[in-house]
């Protein structure tokens, strides 16, 4: 099977303008992300789908392949599937372009099961909570599963709720578990360009959370447990975070 990684990366992010440039340790983030896309060893080819001239610019600086697409779309998904509408492939992996230090045997991860099953369609990773900190912020988002690990809920919220416990304490308590979805998707291409037509669900638009617009029109979503966490890059507070874990790592500064 052709498996394509496909970065969609903008210049004009609400939070963090931006932020595709900005540089960690002398080199720009979506170049960070796109290094560690190509280590995958599922991925045959790895590309940026933007819409701005510098980041263009950038990734072809660097020797990267690129792709303009346009500036009128909504979402990274709909980003994503006009450029993978354009290429020869079987499956398309949704990296997000914010995550410079994304581990390459995650991406694997999730490609795996639509390699092993044809009748799946898309597949993401989750991870183990081991904070109450992120159990309670709204922008970690959490993803509930049946036993088959197929996911059945993601929110913004704590979710499951435990009638029993103290939220800032509940993920303490032995035998409980809770899920933060990683935002990395991978999708079969036939699918993801049906996906991208549908129209914005009910859940979708309640929760700022597009995979419900999938699971609202009935499809399966598998969820991959990871051992390994991937932090994503919002705001100036996760920089300043990032260069501090980086920093007590290698030694290193992260450069704005």
């Amino acid at each position: 099977m052709n498996v394509v990684g496909i970065i969609p990366a903008r210049y004009s992010s609400v939070r963090l303008p931006g932020k595709p440039l900005l540089l960690i340790h002398g080199k720009p983030m979506i170049q960070r992300v796109y290094e560690q896309a190509k280590k995958s060893k599922l991925i045959s080819r790895v590309i940026v789908a933007t819409d701005d001239k510098r980041i263009f610019n950038c990734v072809r600086e660097f020797g990267g392949e690129v792709m303009m697409t346009s500036s009128k779309h909504q979402s990274g998904t709909d980003r994503l599937a006009e450029a993978a509408k354009k290429i020869k492939c079987d499956i398309v992996a949704n990296i997000q372009g914010d995550e410079p230090f994304i581990d390459p045997a995650n991406i694997d991860k999730a490609i795996k099961p639509l390699i092993e099953d044809k009748n799946l369609n898309v597949s993401t990773l989750a991870f183990k909570i081991v904070n109450g900190k992120d159990l309670l912020d709204e922008n970690k988002v959490k993803v509930v599963m049946d036993k088959n690990n197929f996911a059945l809920y993601f929110s913004r919220n704590y979710v499951p709720y435990d009638m029993t416990h103290n939220p800032a304490k509940v993920w303490m308590i032995k035998g409980l578990k809770f899920y933060k979805h990683i935002g990395l998707y991978v999708y079969r291409k036939s699918f993801l360009l049906k996906f991208s037509k549908m129209k914005k669900s009910y859940l979708e638009k309640m929760e700022k959370l597009e995979q419900l617009r999938i699971l609202e029109n009935g499809e399966r979503i598998k969820v991959i447990i990871t051992k390994k966490d991937s932090s994503s890059i919002d705001t100036k507070e996760d920089m300043t975070l990032m260069a501090l874990k980086s920093q007590k790592h290698s030694g290193n500064n992260l450069k704005l």
